[in-house]
């Protein structure tokens, strides 16, 4: 019996409706069921006594009922109140029958499970689940460890487990293939599922939890195995493609870099040289910058620009925000308009007139290098011979959106080359996995000059004290950024609004030419204000997180980031990185609230201890995980069911040899099995 082949629907309980919200997890087959992997797991083989539960635990307990009564205040509640010889506890339901009410009566002993919580007096739990105890009666723990599965709305726990019952039998009365074969383990892929799905009572309960099992670890191998072997489909689709071979680094790029005021550094040539030679291949490049906040970045994109003009090739920048393709319009027109090119601009909220101009001059081929956001993409812009496609900030695209800009310069089965390009650096460990179709560069010597900056952290009690370091900076010739996590107050999050900010920071420096950018503003206001912070006519910035990337003011010498707790690692890196980019000592000013999270504690000392953007996303990984450190939480790109690549970096290896192993007829299953739906479409890179 195939399990692919074997629907859902023949299991019991599974009609046309309950298929349809397994279909809405990619849940079609009863494979797909033993790979709907649990997120984690709840123990409820042991009771714990009411004095010795702890907010955010989940546990089983028991008590006598010693009191219960029907509140009525803005919601209908029933509080119960049980406890044992070690404290007290209190139930809370909003939702409940008089059967219920009546059960649970004063001097009955009842067994609970749920999440502890702090309650107004004491330690309570929301609708816990509960089961009334006869005299003698033992507590409703478990055998085993109970799963935790990923469900959708009106698919709840216990069915998913009903149906996993099911999965797992047909496992015992049918084989599944093995298509992947890994040396030295004596666990097997049935034997993994089974364990993973119904841990028995002997295992060993920190290593499961922990994903060192032996059983998590075979799954979390052929995991990552597939995971590469689907992006590396991609590459090799791609790789199948020709593109135009480059004739590298031509007279224009030797022109740009004689213009320059200043000399590239050693990383820099050695990453244009490595450009060079891709471009010179008739394959399309797919290569990856990462180079750490001002390692210059933006001049080697500009090289590669440089040679593809050259030779008489159009090039696309796209960046994810206007601001950032503003900044590159900036920075591409004065490199390149002395040199007699001209540069397109095109974004989406541009008047319908100018829009129609920038398409005409793109697809006429009168623009040398079009720069934009999304709207370089869209239905309606054709180029006239597109050589080669930069993407920054490209940790923000998954793969198709990496590809889909490509598709604007096929011209008789030639592709453009592509260079994709991030100022957030990646782990190694990361990259390998993430980013398997790209080659990838990493530019990691910043230029002579750049000055270390120094980061305190101060509490929003000390405000005052910032304000006048503020003025003191201002006051010795030097500008300031002043960032705010939101424009408008937020009764919410609590966070200080830059408007109020604003009106703040005048009333205590009135002399001072003070002015505000965030992301709502129209493009001109915004433009202007940026040219005047620029020029030096504004002495200090308030600003929302749009200047995270991008935005260069060397006079800049202080950052103060308000609300710093609410920030990640790497955002917090890229807003330390506006300043520090000239020839004077720069400071970083992390302002947070009181009562600092752990998380956020553990953050703040980091970008303390280090400016070291790739010890920093080292970081970032162990606290964030790689979904949200590539920001795909919600793409859904990099969703692993069960590797963790933090803490499976030492499988990396070994799934990069395996994958290359694996015979060609398998691939395809192997992809399927781990990634369903999401696998690449490889007929149509």
């Amino acid at each position: 019996m195939d399990l692919t082949e074997l629907s859902v629907t023949r299991l019991k309980g599974v009609g046309s409706k309950q298929a349809e919200k397994l279909a809405r997890l990619q849940i079609k087959s009863v494979q797909d069921v033993l790979f709907h992997l649990p997120l984690r797991y709840q123990d409820r083989t042991r009771e714990i006594a009411i004095g010795n539960l702890a907010v955010g635990l989940e546990a089983v307990f028991s008590g006598i009922v010693l009191n219960i009564e029907v509140l009525f205040h803005r919601r209908r509640s029933m509080i119960c109140t049980i406890g044992d010889d070690t404290g007290e506890i209190t139930l809370r339901f909003f939702h409940f029958s008089n059967q219920q009410r009546d059960k649970l009566r004063k001097g009955t002993r009842v067994s609970c499970f749920g999440e502890i919580r702090r309650g107004r007096q004491t330690l309570e739990v929301v609708h816990p689940e509960y089961q009334v105890l006869s005299d003698g009666a033992a507590p409703m723990t478990a055998q085993t460890l109970t799963p935790i599965y990923p469900v959708t709305e009106g698919l709840h726990q216990l069915a998913m487990r009903k149906i996993t019952d099911q999965a797992l039998t047909h496992l015992q009365n049918a084989s599944l293939a093995e298509l992947l074969t890994v040396p030295a383990t004596d666990t097997t892929l049935q034997e993994a599922l089974a364990t993973v799905h119904r841990p028995p009572p002997s295992i060993n309960v920190e290593a499961l939890l922990q994903g060192s099992h032996p059983a998590v670890q075979r799954l979390a191998l052929e995991e990552l195995v597939a995971h590469r072997l689907s992006v590396q489909r991609v590459r090799d689709k791609a790789r199948l493609q020709s593109a135009p071979a480059i004739a590298a680094p031509g007279d224009l790029c030797a022109k740009l870099i004689e213009s320059l005021p200043f000399t590239l550094t050693g990383a820099q040539a050695r990453v244009i040289e490595e450009i060079a030679a891709d471009l010179q291949t008739p394959q399309p490049m797919l290569r990856l910058i990462q180079g750490d906040v001002g390692s210059g970045k933006t001049m080697v994109a500009a090289a590669a620009a440089a040679m593809a003009v050259g030779a008489g090739y159009q090039v696309a920048i796209m960046a994810p925000t206007e601001i950032l393709a503003e900044q590159h319009l900036a920075s591409f027109t004065e490199c390149f308009e002395p040199l007699g090119l001209n540069i397109g601009w095109l974004k989406g909220k541009l008047g319908s007139r100018q829009k129609r101009d920038a398409i005409e001059a793109i697809a006429m081929g009168h623009t040398h290098i079009a720069v934009g956001t999304h709207a370089l993409f869209q239905r309606d812009v054709e180029f006239a011979n597109l050589g080669l496609t930069i993407v920054d900030e490209q940790h923000r695209f998954g793969v198709h959106q990496r590809l889909s800009l490509r598709e604007k310069g096929i011209e008789n089965g030639r592709v453009p080359h592509q260079l994709t390009m991030t100022a957030t650096p990646i782990p190694r460990t990361l990259a390998m996995t993430a980013y398997a179709d790209l080659d990838c560069s990493v530019i990691d010597e910043l230029p002579p000059g750049r000055q270390e900056i120094k980061t305190v952290a101060v509490p929003n009690s000390r405000r005052t004290e910032v304000i006048e370091r503020v003025a003191v900076a201002i006051a010795e010739g030097r500008q300031v950024y002043w960032v705010c996590t939101l424009i408008e107050e937020s009764e919410v999050l609590q966070a200080r609004a830059a408007e109020d900010t604003v009106t703040e920071l005048v009333d205590h420096m009135p002399d001072v030419a003070i002015a505000m950018v965030h992301g709502r503003m129209n493009s001109a206001d915004k433009d202007q204000t940026m040219h005047e912070f620029k020029e030096n006519q504004v002495q200090l910035l308030v600003a929302t997180t749009v200047i995270e990337v991008g935005v260069d003011v060397p006079n800049a010498s202080l950052i103060i980031i308000e609300n710093a707790e609410r920030l990640g690692l790497s955002q917090l890196h890229q807003l330390r990185g506006r300043v520090g980019r000239g020839s004077v000592s720069s400071s970083c000013v992390l302002v947070f609230e009181s009562g600092l999270s752990q998380r956020a504690k553990q953050r703040i000392a980091i970008m303390r201890e280090t400016n070291d953007g790739f010890a920093i996303a080292e970081k970032d990984l162990e606290l964030r995980g790689a979904g949200e450190l590539l920001g795909t939480r919600q793409t859904g790109v990099m969703q692993f069911r069960i590797a963790d690549l933090m803490r499976d970096k030492k499988l990396l290896e070994q799934a990069r040899q395996l994958s290359e192993q694996v015979p060609a007829e398998n691939v395809p299953a192997l992809v399927e099995r781990w990634m369903g739906d999401e696998a690449p479409e490889y007929g149509n890179v």
